[in-house]
């Protein structure tokens, strides 16, 4: 993969569908300010050797045996000792989700791990019907999918423990586990790669915009490769869905080359937005392309 960000900048312009007779010289133009702003290149941010486009090449290409060898270290082996160990022995699934290395080794593998330090409010949340309306799980689905779908996976509410006791799922999730981390050592050197590899995997999942904004990692992959501005957050659901669809067709997610240009451009803005001082009077790669598009005065 070319490590000139000019040549991916002059792919930039056919990955939209913009609605709109500008549509065409927006996306021209989003591609020569991602060109010109760093000089052609992609430069390094000092977090990591090489550039982002370049890492997320070989961090899909290592991605197998990287993930393996992060599962032996100490205390992941710790971790997934504890866990597997705990599962087997447990009686009740509220006596399984007290154990706070069952909670970081489940909410972590799940894509909540940042709510390890709230194990009250995971419990809750784990233990709720996710088929009631009312329910916990439901409630915090608002804001991040991911409660509602970890409640649906394990469905501690009416299954119980049948459903993570199976040698399978228990494999599943601690694999999961070394693999989030994995993901993590990546980002200390090439901030966003995590998101990058995500949003590669499920992108295709994905149909609508209003799905899009449910899903942490996917919303935050989106409106930064669209230039989004975060203020965006703070209108309602509706407008947030039109500012994507009005820039992106979502059924392209079912395109692997451009979900894969999609998450190059996501990790070269990252990039620039990592080199971008605030004195700088161009601004951020973002900035500038949301400016283009109009999403700034």
């Amino acid at each position: 993969m070319s490590a000139s960000l000019s040549g991916v900048a002059r792919n930039f312009s056919s990955l939209f569908t913009v609605q709109g007779a500008s549509g065409t010289s927006t996306a021209a133009a989003i591609s020569s300010i991602l060109a010109a702003s760093v000089g052609g290149t992609i430069a390094n941010s000092g977090a990591s050797a090489i550039n982002p486009i370049t890492a997320l090449a070989i961090a899909q290409h290592n991605q197998t045996t990287d993930i393996a060898t992060e599962a032996i270290q100490p205390q992941v082996l710790r971790d997934i000792a504890a866990f597997t160990t705990a599962v087997k022995n447990a009686k009740t699934p509220q006596e399984l989700l007290q154990n706070p290395t069952v909670l970081k080794v489940l909410l972590t593998a799940s894509g909540l791990g940042s709510q390890v330090g709230y194990p009250a409010l995971a419990q809750k949340a784990l233990l709720s019907d996710p088929s009631k309306s009312d329910s916990l799980a439901q409630q915090l689905s608002g804001s991040n999918a991911q409660w509602l779908s970890t409640a649906q996976t394990y469905d501690f509410a009416t299954k119980g423990l049948s459903i993570i006791q199976n040698p399978k799922v228990m494999s599943t999730i601690t694999n999961g586990y070394a693999e989030v981390l994995w993901r993590q050592s990546l980002d200390a050197q090439t901030p966003g790669l995590s998101n990058a590899l995500d949003f590669i995997q499920n992108a295709k999942t994905f149909t609508s915009a209003t799905q899009i904004l449910g899903d942490s990692v996917m919303r935050t992959v989106v409106t930064t490769a669209l230039g989004l501005p975060p203020q965006i957050a703070y209108q309602d659901v509706n407008t947030q869905a039109s500012a994507i669809t009005s820039r992106l067709d979502v059924s392209n997610f079912q395109n692997p080359s451009f979900v894969q240009s999609f998450a190059d451009r996501y990790l070269a803005i990252v990039q620039s937005q990592a080199q971008s001082q605030p004195s700088n009077a161009s601004g951020s790669i973002a900035s500038l392309a949301a400016q283009s598009m109009g999403l700034l005065a």
